[in-house]
């Protein structure tokens, strides 16, 4: 059985996760994106194209989510599906112009945000937080 300091570190690093999500879904009401949209939108951008296959790879979602995701990204503008040369019956969402510049515009508000945020902590707080967090998620 856990003992209390555990309990009470799981409970605040919860705190701590939904804090951020909601700070992210705050962020992002400015293009009236969900969060799911802006990652796929992150995706599409970072490798310049992806099928739906590999987009619902990256964001852990099942194809058919992929697919409404990718769907209402199209319909806002800021993917296109263009046929895939490798193979005639699948596509590739392709980043628009616009798509671009609504990334480079989140991710300027996130690092903004991030900043604000860990701004709380000292520079040696920081890199402790980060070598804590990356040996718990490995």
């Amino acid at each position: 059985m856990a003992d209390a300091r555990t309990s009470e570190l799981s409970e605040l690093l919860m705190r701590v996760a939904r804090a951020q999500r909601r700070r992210w879904r705050d962020a992002l009401a400015p293009w009236d994106l969900s969060p799911h949209h802006a990652r796929a939108l992150a995706v599409v951008c970072e490798r310049d194209g992806v099928r739906l296959s590999d987009l619902a790879e990256a964001l852990r979602i099942a194809p058919r989510s992929a697919t409404e995701v990718a769907d209402g990204l199209q319909e806002r503008g800021l993917v296109e599906r263009t046929p895939d040369p490798g193979d005639r019956r699948a596509v590739i969402l392709r980043p628009t112009d616009e798509g671009r510049r609504i990334r480079a515009e989140i991710g300027a508000a996130r690092a903004a945000d991030s900043s604000e945020l860990f701004a709380r902590l000292s520079p040696d707080d920081r890199d402790a937080l980060a070598r804590i967090l990356r040996t718990l998620a490995d």
